[in-house]
């Protein structure tokens, strides 16, 4: 069996194995009847459609608040190592956090952060 073969068999295999999860899962569905089947608020209706629209200042914040993110998930695998690699790691760190600052800046001066 040649490269091609094997990955159209690997392929077919996929579509077959995806095609039978769905169909279990049609299978093995619940009808829920349209009273029960409403979100959960407390009992309450909801005020607003559960796909509305937002106003396009939380996409910047949601932005800045995964640059940070991203920020804790590199800084703690760097404290594990920066006894064992000394200054070096200590000034690539300055520098990706340096990079940082001009983000903030850069959405501090677009009015990221503006709130009204």
């Amino acid at each position: 069996m040649n490269g091609y073969q094997a990955a159209l068999v690997v392929a077919l295999l996929v579509v077959a194995l995806v095609a039978a999860v769905y169909a279990l899962g049609a299978l093995a569905a619940v009808a829920r009847s349209p009273l029960e089947g409403g979100p959960f608020l407390s009992g309450e209706p909801p005020a607003e459609h559960a796909v509305s629209r937002f106003h396009v200042r939380w996409y910047t914040i949601t932005m800045v608040f995964l640059a940070f993110d991203m920020e804790m998930i590199f800084m703690y695998p760097w404290t594990l190592v920066v006894a064992d690699m000394g200054a070096t790691a200590v000034v690539e760190m300055f520098i990706f956090l340096g990079l940082l600052l001009v983000g903030v800046v850069y959405a501090w001066r677009e009015g990221a952060f503006r709130w009204v």
